[in-house]
């Protein structure tokens, strides 16, 4: 018998130990990174126990109760389900059941659901994406991301078209060079978003700086210099797992004269298989919930080897869940 319980921030350290111990756990599902941008949403996470105490799932969710909606969960790359290995299929039947009539009992109608896609699995973990079939979830979204297998990379000679020796003389690569070339990267990677798509990133300088001193472990900055210590451009990689994804990835004007990005990724790739990652992860190249594919975007990450891994975003009816 499962019983589910409304997260509290008393329950912290339950739930991160929780997410370490997972299938298909990530520190981006770690209360300490969900929490740094607490204030934008009403959080109503759940804790799934047995009757021994032991936690069997974790849901990380909010809700609009002015849209009769609840979200798993807005405010991440994916959300869903983080399941124990102890967990069975039918375990997961009775969390999404219990976390249907608790949904309903806050007055929502419907749960918009992002389940973790496999490459983030450190053992199968997908019981939950046959229940939603079963419950009739429809697929609302579908991003599609440009993946690299570290163990049986593509071969590729993107690289060695575009980029010539003497483009790339002096070019360095730095890891984690510090604030000031996170600010600089950061200078670069505004100023792209900006001038080429009119937009900007996710997080400010703030709370990116926030996110790398709470997950030294987890977040890590390749930079490329000049021979003048000039940083022209590099990538941000999140560690979650098995993949190294990457959160942002840019250069600038000087950079892209260079070939930089094509000279960093030649580095890049090997070093992230020699550290023992599965995957290695270039983000989606859609938009608009994957009705408009940037077919540039996924050439270039096509070129590095990456090919297609869905990230997905169902929308389930919380009275065909609680019928299970």
């Amino acid at each position: 018998m499962i019983a589910g319980h409304t997260y509290h921030a008393s329950q912290a350290r339950e739930w991160d130990q929780a997410v370490g111990t997972s299938r298909n756990g990530t520190f981006l599902l770690r209360r300490s990174f969900m929490d740094y941008h607490a204030n934008r949403f009403t959080d109503h996470s759940l804790l799934f126990k047995n009757q021994t105490g032991h936690i069997l799932g974790l849901l990380p969710a909010h809700i609009r109760p002015e849209q009769h909606l609840a979200i798993s969960h807005g405010g991440l790359t994916y959300g869903g389900l983080v399941l124990s290995p102890k967990a069975t299929l039918t375990d997961v039947r009775e969390m999404l059941v219990d976390t249907a009539l608790r949904f309903l009992a806050e007055g929502c109608r419907q749960l918009i659901y992002k389940p973790i896609p496999h490459i983030y699995h450190a053992y199968p973990t997908q019981e939950d994406l046959y229940w939603l079939f079963r419950a009739e979830a429809r697929l609302e979204a579908r991003a599609v991301a440009g993946t690299i297998d570290l163990q049986s990379p593509l071969a590729t000679t993107l690289w060695h078209r575009k980029t010539k020796k003497q483009a790339c003389e002096g070019l360095q690569l730095t890891e984690n060079g510090g604030h000031e070339a996170l600010a600089a990267f950061w200078d670069i990677v505004c100023e792209v978003l900006s001038s080429r798509h009119a937009t900007r990133p996710v997080h400010s300088l703030d709370e990116i700086t926030l996110l790398c001193c709470r997950f030294p472990d987890n977040i890590t900055l390749f930079t490329v210099t000049n021979t003048e210590q000039t940083v022209i451009g590099g990538c941000l990689l999140f560690l979650a797992g098995p993949v190294a994804h990457v959160q942002y990835m840019e250069v600038g004007e000087e950079g892209r004269r260079r070939r930089a990005l094509d000279w960093l990724m030649q580095r890049l790739i090997p070093l992230m298989r020699q550290r023992g990652y599965r995957y290695l992860d270039y983000g989606i190249s859609t938009e608009q919930g994957g009705r408009y594919l940037n077919e540039g975007l996924a050439y270039q990450k096509e070129g590095f080897g990456g090919r297609a891994v869905c990230y997905d975003t169902y929308a389930i009816d919380l009275e065909k869940l609680a019928s299970l």
